[in-house]
């Protein structure tokens, strides 16, 4: 199913697109990955909807992606004798490790380890950030606060902590189940909650073993500022704006997001803006102007994906929300001035064949109306490297690996197309020409970039580069060996 945009649309599943006939509605409007989020539904449940993802695309012949999204560890207070407690600003306010019910001057926050990293000074956030509390003095089992905000305090809220790293394994009890379960079944990708540290994505890759990618979500402090490592021990990137636009300034957010986005871009590595994109769409048929442009920013920004949540899984107007974003994402990138700052921010410096073989693919397409560039791929590499250049012309990405093919399904540009095993470039030569007839991406008078590594089936070894005749006659008349 070709789309004509690049951005790629991820969609979450929920009580309100859970059947096969919304899901295929969903990827028919624009969905290009669909999110299961492991904080809600049952195994029984996530294995439906994975079920019917596989069925829909076997139904269209069209390459889906399946992300699982971890829960993560979960900060919450304990319960309140009358369920609930009005806290007033500059009150003092205590919280402990003691069963007791809670009331206005304490409530239990059952997680030692916070205060075993807690000092005088740090801050507190309940609730998404609503409440705020100064911590004045602390100890083994307890936090003496000051509120510096106030509001309605209930039962099991969240608690946030920005200021410090907690020692917590992104990792749960709960979440190495989940993974076990995901994993086995065949998800594409693994999305790791609240990650601090690369130590917490490199557990991750040990526990899936191979059996999906790993993407990290960038949505605390400590990420922000140890990002370099973990995107380097990641195999994508999630900005989920939800946590860190509660434990960061609001205003924080916007320069965080760009920055991320430009690091995964020059690191080949797909990049996920996520969380309240469209939100009003929820209840409403129709985005706010300022939705619109915040959807708008990501794409302009180069995000290779952006994310939809409660909107498309328990919305009243799911498929409208996907429509909305693909009718946004064709908008922008028809936009010249779209071209003009993906272009500048194009990575220069080349730093091995397989930058400089993809970068030449890039302008040999550009300037000779080549139709596409077609990168046979084994592991993925080649088709993220051709992606990072953001070329003018399609990208096909061409895979005997069906689990590689779907995980390219998050990356910008990237149509994919699986095929036979190959031994020789010139039989990836004329599946690429195959291909992009098939998809009218080019006619039989046409010409094609191809590139691939050889030898084949060998990792980061792009190393060869072809303009092909999009027709198999004359590439077998031109190369008869």
């Amino acid at each position: 199913m070709r789309r004509m945009r690049n951005v790629k649309i991820v969609a979450t599943l929920g009580p309100a697109s859970s059947d096969y006939e919304m899901i295929r509605k969903l990827h028919e409007a624009g969905a290009d990955v669909f999110r299961l989020n492991m904080s809600h539904g049952t195994h029984d449940e996530i294995r439906e909807r994975h079920r019917i993802i596989r069925q829909v695309e076997t139904d269209l012949d069209s390459t889906i992606g399946i992300l699982a999204d971890l829960q993560g560890p979960k900060l919450r207070v304990g319960a309140f004798a009358n369920g609930e407690e009005e806290l007033e600003e500059g009150q003092d306010f205590r919280l402990d490790l003691t069963d007791a019910p809670g009331d206005k001057s304490r409530v239990t926050l059952p997680h030692p380890e916070i205060f075993q990293v807690l000092e005088p000074g740090a801050s507190l956030l309940v609730n998404d950030g609503k409440i705020r509390l100064q911590v004045k003095e602390c100890g083994e089992d307890f936090a003496n606060c000051t509120v510096t905000v106030g509001g309605t305090i209930s039962n099991r809220k969240g608690v946030n902590v920005p200021d410090v790293v907690l020692p917590l394994a992104a990792l749960s009890e709960k979440d190495r189940e989940d993974l076990e379960f995901v994993a086995d079944l065949g998800v594409d990708w693994l999305a790791l909650s609240f990650v601090q540290r690369a130590a917490d994505v490199e557990e991750a890759r040990r526990l899936a073993k191979g059996r999906a990618a790993i993407l990290s979500k960038i949505e605390k402090p400590a990420a922000v500022k140890a990002f370099d490592e973990i995107l380097y021990a990641s195999d994508g990137i999630m900005v989920a704006r939800g946590d860190l636009g509660v434990e960061l300034p609001v205003q924080n957010v916007p320069p965080i997001q760009k920055r991320l986005i430009r690091k995964c871009r020059a690191a080949a590595k797909p990049v996920i803006v996520a969380t309240q994109m469209l939100e009003s769409m929820i209840e409403s048929p129709m985005p706010t102007r300022a939705e619109v442009s915040d959807v708008a920013t990501a794409i302009y920004e180069g995000s290779d994906a952006i994310m939809l949540s409660a909107e498309s899984a328990a919305g009243d107007y799911p498929i409208e929300a996907v429509t909305t974003m693909n009718n946004v994402a064709e908008e922008v990138e028809n936009d010249p001035t779209y071209t003009e700052i993906i272009e500048a921010s194009r990575i220069t410096d080349k730093k091995s064949v397989a930058d400089g073989i993809v970068a030449a693919a890039r302008e040999i397409a550009e300037s000779a109306k080549v139709k596409a560039i077609c990168c046979y791929t084994q592991s993925g590499t080649t088709a993220l490297l051709v992606a990072r250049e953001r070329p003018r012309v399609p990208i096909l990405a061409l895979s005997s690996s069906i689990s590689t093919a779907r995980r390219l399904a998050l990356t910008w540009g990237t149509q994919c197309v699986t095929t036979g095993d190959l031994d020789r470039f010139k039989s990836a030569v004329v599946d690429a020409a195959k291909a992009a007839r098939k998809l009218d991406y080019a006619t039989s008078e046409d010409l094609i970039v191809v590139t691939a590594g050889v030898p084949f089936n060998t990792t980061g070894t792009t190393n060869i580069l072809r303009v092909a005749p999009c027709d198999e006659r004359l590439i077998y008349a031109t190369d008869p060996e």
